[in-house]
């Protein structure tokens, strides 16, 4: 479904092939307010003059124009998804919150969340601040020989010369 722009509102644009009209409401408010034309072609303008009437009537009614997005909504998933993801949100020192919005950027911004760049280094122990300034997040994972340690740009690890470390960036 095709989406149409004006002033900060959104509104659909519809086939009504039972009647022969394009048509469509605008999004994102409490009232229903819907505009239709008999072109597609004409369906922007049809909708542009139903959202200045809509701000136009809200103003004569001395109120504010609704808009019912307040930044929080329900997710219905199941019991085990649930656990599951507060588990590994409590394993990455996070809130399930922002689990949910790092999903939801990653699905809106077309970034893959699985994906984990790995690198590896075999490196002194003055190279390592080089190496964390060349990661591009804020926090990455440092293996040492089988064992794990969070590096955070006021936490920078240093090692002995001659071992080899390898830097996930998420």
């Amino acid at each position: 479904m095709d989406i149409l722009k004006y002033k900060d509102y959104e509104g659909t644009a519809e086939l009504d092939m039972t009647r022969g009209v394009c048509r469509g409401k605008i999004l994102f408010i409490t009232d229903l307010v819907t505009y239709e034309a008999a072109l597609p072609a004409q369906l922007q303008s049809e909708f542009e003059a139903a959202v200045d009437d809509y701000l136009l009537t809200c103003e004569e009614l001395q109120r504010e124009p609704r808009k019912p997005l307040k930044g929080q909504f329900n997710v219905r998933i199941s019991p085990a998804l649930h656990r599951s993801a507060t588990l590994r949100a409590i394993r990455d020192a996070t809130f399930l919150n922002e689990v949910v919005v790092s999903a939801l950027d990653a699905y809106l911004n077309g970034k893959d969340v699985n994906h984990v760049e790995t690198k590896n280094y075999f490196v002194s122990p003055s190279s390592m601040q080089e190496i964390f300034a060349t990661t591009s997040t804020p926090a990455a994972h440092l293996f040492v020989a089988g064992g794990t340690a969070t590096i955070g740009a006021s936490n920078l690890m240093t090692g002995t010369g001659g071992k080899h470390y390898a830097v996930a960036k998420h």
